[in-house]
């Protein structure tokens, strides 16, 4: 990685402080929002204000930083879970902890708009890597029976996407949670035995079950 200022390579112990100052500006950023400070930032990662702004000169620029790296870390995990032993664990797994960090992306995604910042440029970045690794782990799910195959991968990225906007707001994460994976997952098989199947007989304005052939 290079330095914003000077082009260069970074050196090790700038590396360290940059990786410092995006996982402080996350948690501050999830808990505070737009009200949030770059000294605030700084104070938590433990360096001075000066070092906050050599990598990111403006808030802006921190916040969608936050926002990016937010993204690939996510799609770092869908990654590591591609040879998971078990694919329907591995997806809700994923599913679930994507929905649980809803609350730093949505905070950083308001706080980007307010400031006039596009998030789609950031998630133009680091998305495709999010939808590619979601779309292998979903594969690998329906493959082994546990989602159902009629779901794509973009319905699983919009379901997850309004998912963690309702997380983010209500709060109701568990029980919305349950809901959703009830839905993409397949539903059991009603077939009914051909013989001595049921139905209605209408008889002076009564229905009364009957068996086939009556």
């Amino acid at each position: 990685m290079t330095s914003p200022a000077s082009g260069r390579p970074m050196r090790a112990d700038a590396l360290r402080n940059r990786a410092r100052v995006l996982a402080a500006a996350e948690e501050v950023f999830a808990v505070q929002g737009t009200a949030a400070s770059t000294e605030e930032v700084a104070r938590k990662a433990g360096v001075g204000i000066g070092t906050v702004f050599r990598h990111f000169p403006t808030k802006e620029s921190l916040l969608e930083a936050v926002l990016v790296t937010l993204l690939e870390r996510l799609a770092g995990e869908a990654e590591e879970l591609r040879s998971a032993a078990d694919p329907g664990r591995a997806f809700f797994g994923f599913f679930a902890r994507v929905v649980a960090q809803a609350a730093t992306k949505h905070a950083v995604t308001e706080a980007l708009a307010e400031a006039g910042v596009d998030a789609r440029e950031a998630t133009g970045r680091a998305g495709p890597g999010l939808r590619a690794a979601l779309g292998v782990l979903l594969e690998r799910a329906q493959q082994a029976g546990a989602v159902r195959a009629d779901v794509g991968a973009a319905e699983v990225m919009a379901l997850l996407a309004g998912m963690s906007y309702a997380a983010g707001r209500a709060g109701a994460r568990e029980d919305v949670l349950r809901i959703a994976f009830d839905g993409l997952r397949p539903q059991p098989c009603r077939d009914e035995p051909a013989a001595g199947r049921l139905r209605l007989r209408q008889s002076g304005g009564e229905a009364g079950p009957v068996q086939d052939g009556q």
